[in-house]
């Protein structure tokens, strides 16, 4: 995670990029979100920034961050797209009620999948990478929920 306004700043640099206030204010606003759609950090920063920004300028943001790996995407099952601040291999836990996501730690979990998928063969497939969505709905109040 590029959780440093300044590590982004020399990301953009790096690529070219200028760190314009609209970057760096959906930037800030996913550092403080971790998981979140357009929509979401687009609320975030006109409740928290004197950028204005429209969501389709953020949700454009958010792509192009993804694509040079700042920010993963993740689909949510209501079809909406979520951007993730963490992109290292790790486990979501997702609240299919509210549509929020939770990150897991669990270092030996994810190596047991990635050995044991390692060794497996998918006809005419290559594996790009491992993902593991827990799915879940509350049972009790903010349970799952808190993202």
């Amino acid at each position: 995670m590029t959780d440093s306004i300044d590590a982004f700043k020399k990301i953009l640099k790096d690529k070219g990029l200028k760190a314009t206030p609209q970057r760096v204010a959906v930037h800030e606003a996913m550092i403080s979100l971790g998981h979140a759609s357009a929509d979401q950090v687009g609320q975030h920063i006109a409740q928290n920034s004197p950028v204005k920004i429209t969501v389709s300028s953020v949700y454009n943001i958010l792509t192009q961050m993804s694509g040079l790996g700042i920010y993963a995407q993740r689909m949510s099952a209501n079809n909406k797209m979520y951007f993730d601040v963490t992109v290292k291999p790790h486990i979501h836990l997702y609240d299919k009620t509210s549509n929020n996501y939770l990150d897991i730690e669990d270092k030996s979990l994810m190596e047991y999948v990635t050995k044991e998928l390692g060794k497996k063969k998918f006809t005419g497939y290559k594996v790009d990478s491992i993902e593991i969505h827990i799915v879940c709905h509350p049972t009790r109040k903010s349970r799952c929920s808190k993202a």
